[in-house]
């Protein structure tokens, strides 16, 4: 089944579009996709994997057609960073 893999950092995204075996795993995708190689930061013990931004866990099954997206964590507190008045472009 064909399924998709996400991930993104400042300056850089990558998408990659994949063949799994039926029955795979959310772990099984994201390394099949040899996106660990490309990022080998990527910790996914500690940062988060969610299907089309739900929250899942990694051995959650997959089904066809679905986005793995793997999630950085928050490194600014958004009650406390000001906001970008839109006015002001």
């Amino acid at each position: 089944m064909q399924i998709g893999v996400a991930y993104s950092e400042p300056g850089q995204q990558i998408w990659l579009n994949i063949e799994v075996p039926d029955e795979s795993t959310v772990a099984e995708g994201i390394e099949r996709s040899g996106i660990l190689k490309q990022f080998p930061h990527i910790d996914l013990t500690a940062q988060k994997v969610g299907v089309f931004g739900k929250l899942v866990k990694l051995d959650a099954a997959l089904k066809p057609g679905d986005r793995v997206e793997i999630y950085r964590g928050i490194i600014a507190d958004p009650e406390t960073v000001p906001r970008k008045d839109m006015a002001d472009d």
